[in-house]
């Protein structure tokens, strides 16, 4: 760990949309000097003395130590039309959310292990782009494309603010 911020990207970078975590990640990358692979999916775990930068699957119990080594998290990830916002940005409290999928677990939750285990809990935001396709290639569609180059502007800006 090098920086009190952490960006964590997460979804299914195989399939389109779901992705957009990463191509997020890796445009951050780039405007921090970081080269990261070309592969949507491949991993991206940058430490840098403005901002540390992680693609993941999906969030796990583990990454509550992660986080708790950290001043302020972003989560990163895709979202369908049950989220009226093109691009949603949530301010996050610890919280435990119950998941029917034993393999499902929600940023308020890894916040919340985080809280109990660690005594400790990040300012947190959940940034999430709405995807449209969700098919099995790794190009975003175009329509989420644009909305990820905005939000990468405005996590940038969240990021800088207190660099």
């Amino acid at each position: 760990m090098s920086a009190d911020t952490l960006v964590i990207g997460y979804g299914n970078a195989d399939r389109q949309d779901d992705g957009v975590g990463w191509h997020i990640l890796k445009a951050l990358a780039e405007r921090l000097g970081e080269t990261v692979p070309d592969d949507p999916g491949a991993a991206i775990e940058v430490e840098n003395e403005t901002v540390d930068l992680l693609f993941i699957l999906q969030i796990f119990p583990e990454l509550a130590e992660t986080i708790s080594n950290y001043e302020r998290v972003c989560f990163v990830d895709a979202h369908t039309a049950d989220i009226p916002e093109k691009i949603s940005w949530i301010e996050l409290n610890p919280q435990y959310e119950k998941s029917p999928l034993t393999h499902h677990m929600s940023p308020k939750t890894v916040l919340s292990i985080a809280a109990t285990i660690y005594d400790h809990i990040p300012e947190a935001i959940l940034v999430s782009v709405r995807g449209f396709r969700f098919q099995f290639q790794r190009e975003l569609s175009p329509q989420t494309a644009d909305l990820a180059e905005e939000a990468t502007e405005r996590i940038w800006q969240w990021i800088i603010r207190s660099a």
